[in-house]
């Protein structure tokens, strides 16, 4: 099932509510980074974040330093953003 990427108007709308998402330059995808008090509480999100993209079927693009997690959603069937980038910000903004 082919998945439908979402419109520039779409895009802007969505980033207005998830404000702490931004664009990427190249606009295909968003971009959020994290910051913890230590590598516990990071890997615990991480862990988190995992559980969730497992029951939705849609995983993210992410990297871990320390205390730090940086997450890029992308969906790559829809070669940009769609409606479940939009799902999966909302879900990890509920998580931290």
């Amino acid at each position: 099932m082919a998945i439908d990427p979402l419109t520039d108007s779409e895009r802007d709308s969505a980033l207005d509510r998830l404000s702490a998402w931004t664009l990427r330059d190249d606009g295909l995808a968003i971009r959020r980074s994290f910051s913890f008090d230590d590598f516990s509480e990071a890997f615990a999100f991480m862990t988190r974040v995992a559980l969730y993209a497992e029951k939705a079927d849609h995983h993210p693009e992410w990297s871990n330093v320390y205390n730090k997690v940086s997450i890029t959603l992308t969906t790559h069937d829809a070669g940009g953003l769609s409606k479940r980038d939009l799902a999966m910000a909302a879900a990890i903004d509920r998580l931290v």
